[in-house]
């Protein structure tokens, strides 16, 4: 079954740090990705650049509004997330675990499936 790892953390976390710690951080999430990969439990995996960009799009009727930025007052972001393919919500909570981002955001858990039920 695949589950969705989405990364939360918090707006401006990234600002923070140095570049040097940055690249650092980051490449320790390459090194997990690739773990999972290896493992053959890595199905996709992006980051997200900053929310500063973002925009959202909702259809009412027959006009479509484009909207700046995330939701409103947000206090953590969508970092990126993890696909994975494993048995049990338990072995991807465990996968959660190790996983680097866990030290400074949260991590959020959620079984891929149809959106009726």
């Amino acid at each position: 079954m695949a589950y969705m790892l989405l990364i939360h953390e918090q707006v401006g976390q990234r600002l923070m740090r140095t570049e040097d710690e940055g690249r650092a951080v980051y490449g320790r999430m390459l090194d997990f990705a690739a773990d999972l990969k290896a493992r053959g439990l890595l199905l996709a995996t992006e980051s997200l650049a900053s929310q500063n960009e973002a925009a959202r799009v909702q259809v009412r009727g027959d006009r479509t509004h484009v909207l700046d930025g995330p939701f409103a007052e947000a206090k953590e972001m969508v970092g990126g997330f993890f696909l994975i393919d494993c048995q049990t919500r338990e072995e991807a909570v465990a996968i959660a675990g190790q996983c680097p981002a866990a030290e400074w955001a949260t991590l959020e858990i959620r079984a891929t499936g149809p959106c009726f039920i």
